[in-house]
């Protein structure tokens, strides 16, 4: 599936545009700094994770036009290498 309509990217970055308007409005509130950075970190978090899934995504779509359809092995291995980039 490509990345330009995947839906659990979408998800994420709708979650992450969510949390920062909230962001904004408790900055223009002028809200205690503990709860904006709270959602601050949300932000991060489902940007982080919608970055993931879309390196990932592109990192497969490349290697199956390079070498073609993934085995289940190779699909496998995937998986754990998209693991691993969650530490990146």
């Amino acid at each position: 599936m490509s990345h330009t309509n995947d839906p659990k990217i979408l998800n994420r970055l709708r979650r992450a545009h969510g949390h920062l308007a909230t962001i904004i409005t408790m900055v223009e509130e002028g809200r205690e700094g503990l709860d904006t950075a709270q959602q601050m970190q949300a932000v991060i978090s489902a940007l982080e994770a919608a970055k993931t899934l879309l390196v990932t995504d592109h990192i497969e779509h490349h290697l199956e036009a390079a070498v073609g359809p993934l085995s289940d092995e190779a699909r496998a291995e995937l998986v754990r290498l998209s693991q691993l980039a969650k530490y990146l």
